[in-house]
């Protein structure tokens, strides 16, 4: 395939990203991404690119919601670059990204899914509490889902995905070639 005009060369400041992360999306990818933005220039765009295989979500929900404050209240423009694989919790952080800024390099593929727990409830104690015990747990799933949602929905919006459509995909793990990320609007180019 030959290759296609892109609009990278509108975004030069891709070739050399202010924020790179790489690995497991954890609290060493966060102090790693809050150290780079300190250091990162004040002025032009911010270009952050990411490299994984997923993690934690609440991670990537923080390290998003630094961009997202650093756009509200600088009204810089933040550019997402992600790199080879953007899995998981990778997928979470570029939902922060507006979809018109959001770029893929080639050959990189997106994996978005649900949630996941693992738990164990243990069940010990008058039966007259032991409800509150379950009730408990349930409340922390619904929860949870809401924060799933709310990531999927800016994960799609201004895209030609529809939430249901990736909430139905999410159940058994889309993977999402870069072409195809570009050609659903999830991202504005392929580099």
């Amino acid at each position: 395939m030959a290759d296609q005009p892109n609009n990278a060369v509108n975004y030069p400041a891709l070739a050399v990203p202010h924020i790179q992360l790489h690995g497991v999306v954890d609290d060493r990818m966060y102090d790693s991404f809050k150290q780079q933005l300190t250091g990162a220039p004040v002025e032009g765009p911010i270009v952050v690119s990411i490299t994984t295989l997923g993690g934690d979500p609440e991670m990537a929900r923080a390290m998003g919601d630094s961009i997202r404050l650093l756009r509200d209240y600088t009204g810089r423009e933040t550019l997402f670059l992600g790199k080879v694989a953007v899995y998981s919790a990778g997928a979470t952080f570029m939902a922060s990204f507006p979809a018109g800024s959001r770029f893929l390099t080639r050959g990189t593929r997106l994996m978005v899914h649900e949630r996941l727990m693992q738990s164990n409830i243990q069940l010990n104690g008058p039966l007259n509490t032991l409800s509150y015990t379950l009730k408990a747990k349930l409340n922390e799933i619904e929860d949870s889902i809401r924060i799933q949602d709310e990531g999927f929905a800016d994960l799609v919006a201004g895209t030609r995905v529809m939430l249901d459509e990736l909430k139905r995909k999410a159940t058994s793990n889309w993977y999402i070639e870069a072409e195809d990320a570009r050609d659903l609007g999830l991202v504005l180019d392929v580099i």
